[in-house]
């Protein structure tokens, strides 16, 4: 289930916004129920905020002498079967 984000459409005013809701919360709800318009606590309207989306981080392919700064050992091979420390 995705998690989804929401904040008090008066998040400004302590009047029309519980602690909860002036902070903004996450909800896990299925994909298919409606958004929330209200909050659960105080009953007062509330908007889906737009988050942060995870992404895997890519990296390059570490070269020969930083894979044995790393503390690797580089092996190439050489023929079959064999293989050669560089």
């Amino acid at each position: 289930m995705p998690i989804y984000e929401y904040v008090s459409e008066a998040k400004d005013d302590p009047e029309h916004s519980c602690r909860i809701c002036a902070r903004g919360f996450e909800l896990r709800r299925p994909i298919d129920r409606e958004p929330l318009v209200v909050c659960p606590l105080c009953k007062n309207p509330v908007k889906k905020v737009i988050s942060r989306v995870n992404t895997p981080v890519v990296t390059k392919p570490l070269s020969v002498s930083d894979a044995k700064k790393a503390g690797f050992t580089v092996m190439q091979r050489r023929d079959q079967g064999v293989y050669e420390k560089l």
